[in-house]
């Protein structure tokens, strides 16, 4: 394995390279499209108003109606959701997830009835110092289904990655932490392993990379190029499962209010497969995008 200061240099380097103009910006990298088999994900955003909102996309490429709980925060409050859990239940529904307001971050906890009635929202604090971090995300690997693997991540604004443990009673314990990301736009979780979790990641100069995380203490995440370029001009990626091997990916564009989707093969390096299905349609304007998972039992993200 190499040595994670080598990598992060290429990172590095890599990112430099492009932005000095090697590429030209594009909205959509360009990618010539091939017939596969439709995926989709549930794309979760909050709208400036503070309302939280639920839409189906798919490869077709089509984006569904959303489906829109109403003034759920105060108008701007969020600046940053990880993935909520959306679950069935016998009255509705019930959704759980971490989310920024200012300089904390809450776990939040919402019950829906069957009209998608608000009838229960608690917002339970967890921690301050928060407003120095641009993404974060959780990590829920169903390996043991009666103690599951919770990691959340998070992305500082110098570019440091950390990760802490989220203990069964909710206590967060510290688990490492690597530099060099400064060049990170967005980053989106695309594989859960009980050896590893692995991000794609797209960075400001256009490329586009893997980012490996073993599960020890050390984290020493092993970046992997996918794409050198034309991948900048997306502020979002959210990903989701696409068959056995694959992920759905959409990429959001917040200048030009628009939304592409893809589907990846077995992330491997350069080697892997990328098909490009087109632009979604509708607007993309909300300023906060995630992805709705189902239960934990059953979310399962095989990207690498």
């Amino acid at each position: 394995m190499r040595k994670l200061q080598t990598i992060l240099t290429m990172v590095a380097a890599a990112a430099g390279m492009v932005a000095a103009g090697t590429t030209t910006a594009t909205a959509s990298p360009a990618i010539t499209s091939t017939t596969t088999a439709a995926c989709g994900l549930n794309l979760g955003s909050v709208t400036a108003g503070g309302d939280q909102a639920f839409q189906r996309l798919t490869t077709t490429p089509s984006a569904g109606t959303k489906s829109v709980v109403p003034n759920l925060y105060s108008d701007g409050a969020v600046r940053m959701s990880a993935s909520f859990v959306n679950e069935p239940t016998a009255t509705g529904s019930t959704r759980h997830g971490r989310v920024v307001l200012g300089d904390a971050m809450y776990q939040h906890w919402i019950e829906l009835d069957k009209s998608g009635k608000v009838t229960s929202s608690q917002l339970a604090r967890i921690g301050g110092g928060w407003s120095k971090f641009v993404d974060h995300e959780t990590s829920t690997f169903n390996d043991d289904p009666t103690h599951p693997r919770t990691y959340e991540y998070a992305l500082r604004s110098d570019g440091t990655l950390f990760r802490w443990v989220v203990g069964d009673t909710g206590v967060w314990k510290a688990y490492g932490s690597a530099p060099g990301f400064a060049s990170v736009k967005s980053m989106t979780l695309i594989s859960k392993a009980a050896a590893y979790d692995t991000f794609l990641a797209n960075t400001r100069g256009g490329a586009l990379y893997t980012i490996h995380i073993p599960v020890n203490n050390a984290m020493k995440p092993v970046v992997t190029k996918v794409r050198a370029a034309t991948w900048q001009g997306f502020e979002t990626l959210v990903a989701g499962q696409c068959g056995n091997y694959g992920t759905v990916v959409a990429g959001i564009d917040k200048d030009t209010k628009s939304a592409f989707i893809y589907t990846f093969g077995h992330a491997n390096g350069l080697k892997t497969s990328i098909t490009g299905h087109g632009k979604l349609p509708g607007t993309f304007a909300d300023p906060t995008y995630f992805r709705f998972t189902p239960p934990v039992k059953s979310d399962w993200l095989f990207g690498e």
